[in-house]
């Protein structure tokens, strides 16, 4: 195929567009002149017929057309022209603060006018301020404005602008590429894409508006195909070439080491873990390296299926390294790791900031020369400083917390020759729209079964009004030999305000439940505060913990059989989900209780009632998916350039399928079609390139 003609052709290189145009519209990421087109518009002015001015209502924009029945200039020194018209039906004012005089001589008492505006609520009657207008004659043609498209635009920049622009570039729309095979656009019933484009530009009278606007219309569908599958073709070819650059060892997955853990612990993987253990296993058995996700809800049993997959690496006579976001979950992890590993004979160790100078540079020493088989760290672990002697498989926990470069830094740690096996984990339940297209570049397991034994746990919504009754519960729970984690939280994204709201509740607690033991943990303690603490309410020696969202994932105390969060509507769904999480894991029926501040948005509201409802993980994120939208579901750091122009997740969600057996398709038989539709809507941007 040709190359695409004009790619990367400047903005200024149409008429009309200088360079601060050009500057404002590259706010709106339009940069190209191939951009410009696939800038749709937000909505449509109905210009195909005229409405009557009795049936003008505020806020409305309509065609109107009337005659001119008064026309006068008022005000003092900021003069103003004010017309008034009337169809018979009622009557408009005009209200124009910029005029000329010949504007003045045409705005006349008798003159018939044809204008379009939004309607405002005035001093006396509706009014329209500077609409556009023509004089017409009372014998005029019915209009043929047909619909005008209105775009997103930013401050400085024109509807007219814009319009001009568009107008310029679609003249040239033909010489855009169709790269969508045509076998695929026919089975598909697709348009092709210069009729796509010119249709949601220039739609025609009978054109169906709504559809266009809420995305139904099938030119409108087109284009987000197109740009679902650049930006999964964009994550696949990532994926090859991270494959490409160096092989990973092959290990042995039937050594002893896996059945003596399992063996060890005294309980049987669910079917789920077994499923999941096998494709790891499957995975680690070839040199291709491995790239898999493993999703499961809170306590579904993610970390055992990790330890296993470390003992083969183990065995195989490779290190593995274990990863997470934070100091707090990676000594959890440590202690479990530990707990398992040791007594199998295997060498765990911790890279954290609180180990001394001495003992952090030991920890180094045994890294790089083998005696630690297996490291737990935070994102410290892929610093310059840290080398391995033969790293084989990385576990990345909590995979939405760091970003994708952050994850495959990693892999240059297997000395360049060969790369680590990667199995990255998430407790964030994610819906399938996302996981097809932010982790198209992985491999994905999903453990969608609980452990015998595990009780769900009974949520609730409470106003803080009722705070007094919470903690007359949190004392009889108490009481009855029960543990109680209570979660605060602030609007404002500080470490020191959150911090000193936990501590004023922790103390309020103390005073009013004097026979409670209460405890205290917050990002502003030092390390081995935060560790006594949690270590003293794992071993029961406090009955309630005070907490900010430090305790949000990794924290397993079966004992703990209530947790109350307070300012639960400032949480999104998926945290919330997850702090939830930290109870439920004994036998004890076990408790929810979400405090909240009235009156609840209309958002929060349906974030407390979806917890009500449910205890399943994956159906609380598709509910968090509609309400939050893929960016902040995910996090910038993760989203990277997952901002779809016009492509909508929730919308197109159908089209996924098609999109995964369009991309393997191209990917195979079309490499030209492949990187043209990546330039064209990834383009510099392209997601991780460069990794």
């Amino acid at each position: 195929m040709p190359p695409e003609k004009g790619v990367g052709t400047a903005l200024t290189r149409l008429p009309g567009i200088g360079a601060r145009l050009a500057e404002k519209l590259g706010k709106l990421g339009i940069r190209r002149v191939e951009d410009l087109p696939f800038h749709l518009p937000a909505r449509y002015e109905d210009r195909t017929r005229v409405l009557r001015v009795g049936e003008l209502r505020p806020g409305v924009s309509a065609l109107v057309e009337g005659e001119v029945t008064a026309s006068e200039v008022t005000g003092g020194r900021r003069q103003r022209l004010v017309c008034r018209i009337s169809d018979g039906t009622g009557h408009l004012e005009l209200v124009f603060f910029h005029f000329y005089g010949a504007q003045r001589q045409k705005l006349v008492r008798g003159a018939r006018l044809r204008l379009f505006g939004e309607a405002r609520p005035g001093p006396v009657m509706l009014q329209m301020v500077h609409p556009e207008w023509s004089l017409v004659e009372p014998d005029a043609p019915p209009p043929t404005g047909g619909f005008i498209p209105v775009y997103p635009s930013t401050e400085g920049l024109t509807q007219l602008q814009i319009r001009r622009a568009m107008a310029a570039a679609l003249e040239q729309v033909d010489t855009l590429q169709e790269w969508l095979p045509e076998a695929l656009r026919a089975a598909l019933k697709l348009p092709s894409l210069s009729a796509a484009l010119r249709h949601v530009h220039a739609p025609e009278t009978d054109a169906d508006i709504a559809a266009l606007i809420e995305g139904r219309d099938p030119a409108v569908r087109r284009l987000a195909f197109e740009e679902l599958l650049a930006h999964r073709l964009s994550l696949l070819r990532l994926r090859a070439e991270h494959q490409r650059v160096a092989p990973a060892p092959a290990l042995n997955v039937e050594g002893e080491l896996p059945g003596a853990l399992l063996t060890q612990l005294g309980f049987a993987l669910t079917q789920a873990q077994q499923r999941v253990h096998a494709e790891i296993k499957a995975d680690l058995a070839t040199t291709e390296p491995m790239l898999r996700l493993v999703q499961g809800d809170v306590g579904s049993g993610k970390t055992v299926v990790a330890a296993l997959a470390t003992l083969s690496a183990v065995e195989s006579g490779w290190q593995a390294a274990v990863m997470a976001p934070t100091e707090l979950l990676t000594e959890q992890h440590y202690r479990s790791f530990m707990g398992w590993l040791e007594p199998l004979g295997v060498q765990v160790d911790w890279l954290g900031g609180r180990l001394s100078a001495a003992a952090h540079r030991q920890a180094l020493l045994n890294l790089a020369e083998g005696r630690t088989q297996v490291v737990i760290g935070t994102h410290a672990l892929f610093q310059e400083a840290v080398v391995f002697h033969r790293l084989g498989l990385v576990v990345v926990d909590e995979q939405h917390r760091f970003g994708v470069h952050q994850r495959l830094a990693l892999r240059d740690k297997g000395g360049g020759h060969i790369q680590p096996h990667q199995l990255v984990m998430t407790a964030t339940p994610i819906p399938r729209t996302l996981a097809m297209t932010a982790y198209a570049d992985l491999d994905v397991s999903v453990i969608d079964e609980l452990p015998p034994g595990r009780t769900p746990v009974q949520t609730v919504a409470l106003p803080d009004s009722r705070r007094d009754e919470v903690m007359d519960r949190v004392r009889v729970a108490c009481k009855e030999g029960r543990q109680v984690y209570w979660v605060c939280a602030l609007i404002e994204a500080s470490d020191v305000l959150e911090a000193e709201a936990a501590e004023a509740t922790a103390e309020r607690m103390r005073t009013h439940l004097p026979d409670v033991r209460v405890g205290l943990v917050h990002g502003r303690l030092k390390a081995e505060e935060k560790e006594a603490a949690m270590h003293a309410f794992e071993q029961g020696e406090l009955d309630l913990l005070v907490a900010t969202t430090v305790i949000e994932v990794g924290v397993n105390v079966p004992n703990a059989s209530l947790m109350v969060i307070e300012n639960a509507e400032r949480f999104g769904l998926a945290q919330l989900h997850q702090l939830r999480g930290r109870v439920g894991r004994g036998e004890a029926v076990s408790s929810c209780v979400l405090l909240y501040k009235s009156p609840l948005s209309q958002t929060a509201r349906a974030r407390l009632s979806v917890l009500r409802e449910s205890n399943d993980g994956f159906r609380i994120a598709r509910r968090d998916l509609e309400i939050r939208g893929p960016g902040e579901l995910l996090g910038t750091r993760q989203t990277g350039e997952l901002n779809y122009r016009i492509a909508d997740l929730l919308r197109d969600g159908d089209l996924l399928d098609h999109v995964q057996q369009a991309a393997a398709t191209l990917l195979q038989q079309y490499p030209d079609a492949t990187q043209a539709l990546i330039d064209r809507w990834v383009g510099a941007g392209e997601r991780y390139a460069q990794v």
